[in-house]
């Protein structure tokens, strides 16, 4: 029998709680995970486009500011969820909004870096 969101889970008398849905918690982990990926991505795709140019310290530097550009973005996808009411945080109504957003993040964080690199490869074929 189901009392409250604990659910008995096995004939040992597991008990399991059910995730409360919370959307500040979800864009907050989806925008930390994001920038991880982000900054990863910047040190294997656009980095190894720039180190190729020279071994001056102009890799390191744009990492530097490729990943501190970056940031106020996904700050500014975090902070809007951050503003809701705990009822609001649990409304399952706000799905599309959330998905719009996760997914917004996530094409930032995967495709920055490999447009930076194009870039970068068009600016050094060009020049």
């Amino acid at each position: 029998m189901r009392k409250g969101i604990a659910a008995d889970l096995g004939s040992e008398g597991t008990t399991m709680r059910a995730h409360a849905l919370d959307w500040r918690k979800r864009m907050s982990d989806t925008v930390a995970y994001s920038l991880l990926v982000y900054t990863s991505l910047q040190i294997f795709v656009t980095l190894r486009t720039l180190e190729g140019t020279g071994g001056s310290m102009l890799p390191m530097i744009a990492l530097v500011v490729l990943v501190a550009g970056i940031i106020p973005m996904f700050r500014h996808f975090e902070r809007r969820w951050e503003r809701l009411s705990d009822a609001q945080a649990a409304n399952p109504d706000l799905r599309p909004d959330f998905r719009r957003d996760q997914l917004a993040t996530w094409a930032v964080a995967i495709g920055v870096p490999f447009l930076l690199a194009a870039v970068f490869r068009l600016l050094v074929s060009l020049f």
